[in-house]
């Protein structure tokens, strides 16, 4: 009798060991499928990202930041949320670094606004690409509350864009959308006033060293 009870307490040791083994192989098997199914997923939006780039070939580069820095008029330091076709949130442009978000550090001068981005391209927009600029609630896949986003929108080539950037102070906000919206009212107006100007100096000048 006391042999039964010792067999049968070493077959179910046995068997609670086979089970314990099983249950890992099951595990493992699980976590390399996920390992798996996480790799091919970034491999697919990487694929995407390519494509996408692909198709936005024909885009411009955008300007690079004036190796002379102006005397700003406002800056704000945040994040960079990338930028899309105007009005279409989720139609990313990634074509020259566009679609890397980042941080930021924004100024806006006389010529327009310097993009600097640590970690990323920097580029700018010429005051006379302005177009306006609006608060919104997101941009490229990424929602903030809503007023959240402060969304620049500019002209690139042919294209019209949208760029989303938040201040790391949102407050400042509101300032921006009235400065960028002034300065895209005012810009082809002031490009065309300083042409004409400087037409005029260089005829007068003429003038008076006919007259001399």
């Amino acid at each position: 009798m006391n042999t039964d009870v010792l067999t049968l307490l070493a077959d179910g040791a046995v068997e609670r060991k086979s089970q314990e083994v099983t249950h890992w192989a099951e595990r493992i098997g699980w976590v390399v499928g996920m390992i798996l199914v996480i790799a091919l997923v970034y491999w697919l939006m990487r694929q995407g990202w390519k494509w996408r780039a692909t198709l936005q070939g024909d885009l411009p580069e955008p300007a690079p930041v004036p190796a002379t820095a102006d005397t700003p008029e406002l800056t704000l330091t945040g994040r960079y949320h990338g930028s899309t076709a105007a009005g279409q949130w989720l139609e990313r442009i990634v074509a020259h670094g566009l679609g890397t978000r980042s941080r930021v550090e924004l100024s806006l001068t006389a010529r327009g606004l310097t993009v600097l981005r640590p970690g990323a391209r920097d580029f700018a927009i010429p005051r006379e690409a302005l177009r306006g600029a609006r608060l919104d609630k997101g941009i490229a896949g990424k929602v903030v509350t809503e007023g959240g986003m402060l969304v620049i929108t500019w002209q690139l080539g042919d294209r019209t864009l949208d760029s989303g950037f938040r201040a790391d102070h949102p407050a400042e906000h509101p300032r921006w959308v009235t400065a960028v919206t002034q300065a895209a009212a005012a810009g082809p107006a002031a490009a065309h006033t300083t042409a004409h100007t400087g037409d005029s100096a260089v005829a007068g000048r003429h003038d008076r060293e006919g007259a001399a």
